[in-house]
């Protein structure tokens, strides 16, 4: 299903007029007056049990409406029952992971995810144990407390894509989580694909200004019910003012995807032919199985680009230091262009070698296009190689 404009437009504020205002209302209160105590208890118990709303919110932790309206609006856009907001990425997937622990504490993952998720589930923190694969070996690493198949496409910070489809055929009965943070609903809808869960770092593409930290699981309401619980009991609801900043983000997130993606085409296109790169990683440069998949699973190939410099790490390190437009940082998805050192940086929680088996070596940079003109970017990349390169060769 292609998300149109109006969809991300109209999400979540169907009730608006109703309510004789236009802006989205922002509810900041952490307790709520009782008419009676019956309403008190029997709310309370409502959303403890993991129901979506109740007569009374009672206290910020168990409900919010802001909240509430945000994840109505990102359930719509990837056609899911519902969705839970949490206060970032990673307090979703530990949710996730925690309301999986009634099925077994086994889970399947392919690698590369991004490297905190990658850390998460390595170091058995929260009980878990993990079975890494590659995409074809998912049916084999099954056991009978398998509760979890994690997936991350495209990956952080490869861009290789897998097929949900095909993990979901071989993960059986078992529930298949994709983190589609790269995609967006724009450009995705793992639940289309036939996959139980969706995973969104919101404070990416889906915030898109780098001004709020969050994170959702897409899924269906019989699964938010437990994920609810959890939240209420771990404390790690999303803060309303960062769901109305989310919300008031919703509509043009469709014009700033694809606008970035402009973008990235264009640099990816050069960098493939510059003589200064070892090569390029990108969904819109493949070939072959990789992209038949991108025309069958993937409306475009999105913002996020890898891309690997002759010199390695210093040559690496330099660019980063010498870019001028493009701001030296970790996360993506904003409107402005971001470029980090997934080695050194997002991925340097990794094993080493597990690092390297992935493709994320010392030579990698990461780019995330913002909403500048290609030109400028292209200029600015151009000048911090030149001097890069310039400066090994004088070291030399």
């Amino acid at each position: 299903m292609t998300l149109k404009h109006t969809d991300l437009v109209h999400a979540g504020r169907q009730d608006l007029r109703q309510q004789g205002v236009h802006a989205l209302p922002v509810d900041l209160s952490t307790t709520y007056p009782l008419p009676a105590l019956g309403c008190g208890t029997a709310s309370l118990d409502a959303l403890v049990a993991g129901q979506q709303q109740a007569d009374n919110p009672v206290y910020a932790r168990l409900f919010n409406p802001t909240v509430d309206r945000w994840e109505r609006s990102l359930a719509q856009a990837e056609g899911a029952e519902a969705a839970v907001a949490f206060s970032s990425g990673m307090a979703a997937l530990t949710a996730c992971i925690l309301a999986m622990r009634e099925q077994g504490s086994h889970i399947v993952a392919v690698r590369p995810v991004y490297g905190t998720s990658d850390h998460l589930l390595d170091s058995g923190l929260l009980g878990n144990e993990v079975s890494w694969v590659k995409p074809h070996e998912v049916a084999d690493a099954i056991r009978p407390d398998t509760a979890l198949v994690m997936i991350e496409t495209p990956a952080n910070p490869t861009l290789k894509l897998v097929d949900i489809q095909a993990v979901v055929r071989q993960a059986g009965q078992v529930p298949v989580l994709v983190d589609s943070t790269f995609a967006t609903p724009v450009l995705q809808q793992p639940l289309h694909h036939g996959a139980s869960l969706v995973l969104h770092s919101a404070t990416k593409f889906l915030g898109g200004h780098g001004d709020v930290i969050a994170g959702v699981i897409a899924c269906s309401e019989s699964f938010a019910q437990r994920l609810r619980q959890v939240r209420i009991a771990t404390g790690a609801l999303l803060h309303p003012w960062a769901a109305y900043l989310l919300h008031r983000s919703m509509p043009t997130l469709k014009l700033r995807v694809e606008r970035a993606q402009s973008g990235a085409i264009t640099l990816a296109r050069r960098l493939a032919q510059d003589s200064r790169i070892a090569a390029v990683h990108y969904p819109g440069m493949q070939t072959g199985e990789q992209l038949d998949l991108l025309e069958r699973q993937m409306h475009g190939p999105g913002s996020v680009l890898a891309f690997e410099v002759k010199g390695g790490s210093a040559v690496a390190e330099s660019v980063m230091a010498n870019v001028a437009l493009m701001t030296p940082a970790v996360s993506l998805g904003s409107v402005d262009t971001l470029i980090q050192h997934p080695a050194a940086l997002t991925h340097r929680v990794m094993n080493e070698n597990d690092r390297q088996q992935c493709g994320i070596g010392p030579g990698l940079l990461r780019l995330s296009v913002g909403l500048e003109d290609a030109e400028d970017l292209w200029n600015d990349l151009n000048q911090a190689l030149n001097r890069s390169l310039h400066c090994e060769q004088a070291a030399a």
